[in-house]
Order: structure tokens, then C-alpha cells, then sequence
């Protein structure tokens, strides 16, 4: 929480997952993987402009013309093949409404998401957080940094034994776990990125001293390969 709130003080509310429906939020989670979100958002606007972003729009056009409208987002051939596989779960076994599938029991819904080709943990849990609301805690590239920097992880967790150290430690709050997310994206993109400015960290001054030291050393280190 101390990490969580020395977050909020510097940045405040993240307002995400910025979408207009649980769906699109969906949908740009799939387009999200290994891409920036600006590419994204040009993708979904594109979507958008041709009134396909619904679960049997999308599943009904065709997957070259799907393909080129999501261009943008790249690995746009591969991104489509996986959207068809979310569509085509939601048209067969829920009557195309992703809301039935979204009111499945967290455990069950993160399941039938992992069945779904193309859908990783990552992907499951951002839908399970910002479209279904339940309170799973995502953990990407930015917070597994940001955790093996200070000494939280030693880079041989598995994803799921990196989500229990927030989840087993906070209470389980849906828009706690939404914020501090963004919050960790935020901090991964302006400080702790590859190349770290942990000099002007929010969180140096917070972290005790013997972790504090642990991150310094660690973005010392990580600086000076790059040299």
C-alpha cells in the first residue's frame, strides 16, 4: 500500500482501461500485445469507423478485411486469427453476447479465456480486471520490471506466483488493483524503463533502505551494460 500510495501522490487517477464497452476493452486487449497502445487506439478507431465493433460484426467479416483494418496495431494477420478465436468462442457457446461469458465465475471465466488460442495469462486477467471487474492483479512487462528492480522478484517466478505478491497483500479491491496497475505502467514508461532514471524515482525516497539499495544497484547495473 505505502508503494501504492507514493504512486497515487505523484500521478493520481490513470482513468483506465480507456474503452467504451466491456467488448472493445476486449478487443484492445488482444491488439495490445506487443504493441504501444497509440497503435492500438488507431486500430480501434478504424474498427469503429466501419461499425464492426461488435462480437458478430467482427466474427462475420472477413478475416483478410479484418486483418488490414487492424493494421495498425501489427502482427495484424496474427492478431486477426486470434480475434476470430475469441469471436468464435463467444458466437458458439454464448450466443455471440460476451456478457454471458463475463458473468461466468472469475475462476471458470479465466479458463475458458486460457482455452482461446492466442489468449495468455496477461490477456485473461486484463479482461478479468477491466471488462469483468473482478479483482485479479495483471501482471506485464512494466511490473515485472519494476518487481525484480527492487527486489521482489528474482526472475524465476512464474507469472502467476508474481501475481500473489500483490494479491495475498492487498485487500482484494477491484478499482485498487485497476489503479495500481496503471499507476506500474506509468512508472514503467517515464522511470523505470529499459534504460532507468531512478534518481527522480517517485519511489526512491519511500523504499527502505535496504531494498533502496537493491534497486539502485540493480538500475546501476542495468545502466551500465547499456554503456
Amino acid at each position: 500500500m505505502e508503494v501504492y500510495e507514493a504512486l497515487w501522490r505523484a500521478w493520481g487517477a490513470q482513468h483506465w482501461w480507456p474503452a467504451d464497452s466491456p467488448w472493445e476493452m476486449m478487443v484492445g486487449a488482444m491488439l495490445t500485445q506487443n504493441t504501444a497502445w497509440v497503435n492500438v487506439e488507431r486500430a480501434i478507431e478504424r474498427l469503429r469507423r466501419e461499425d464492426v465493433l461488435t462480437v458478430r460484426a467482427l466474427h462475420d467479416t472477413p478475416l483478410q478485411t479484418l486483418a488490414e483494418w487492424i493494421r495498425p496495431s501489427g502482427y495484424f494477420n496474427l492478431k486477426a486469427r486470434r480475434l476470430r478465436a475469441l469471436t468464435t468462442l463467444i458466437v458458439t457457446e454464448y450466443g455471440a453476447d460476451e456478457h454471458r461469458l463475463l458473468a461466468l465465475p472469475p475462476p471458470r471465466l479465466r479458463q475458458t479465456l486460457l482455452s482461446v488460442w492466442g489468449i495468455g495469462p496477461e490477456t485473461a486477467d486484463s479482461i478479468l480486471l477491466y471488462a469483468a471487474q473482478h479483482p485479479v492483479f495483471v501482471i506485464d512487462a512494466y511490473t515485472r520490471r519494476f518487481m525484480e528492480r527492487h527486489g521482489w522478484l528474482h526472475g524465476r517466478e512464474s507469472y502467476d506466483e508474481a501475481a500473489r505478491t500483490f494479491t495475498q497483500s492487498l485487500p482484494p479491491q477491484t478499482d485498487l488493483f485497476n489503479e495500481f496497475h496503471a499507476l506500474i505502467v506509468r512508472l514503467g514508461k517515464e522511470f523505470c524503463r529499459p534504460n532507468p532514471r531512478c534518481q527522480d524515482c517517485p519511489l526512491r525516497p519511500w523504499l527502505n533502505q535496504p531494498r533502496q539499495s537493491l534497486a539502485v544497484r540493480t538500475c546501476q547495473s542495468d545502466q551500465k551494460r547499456r554503456q
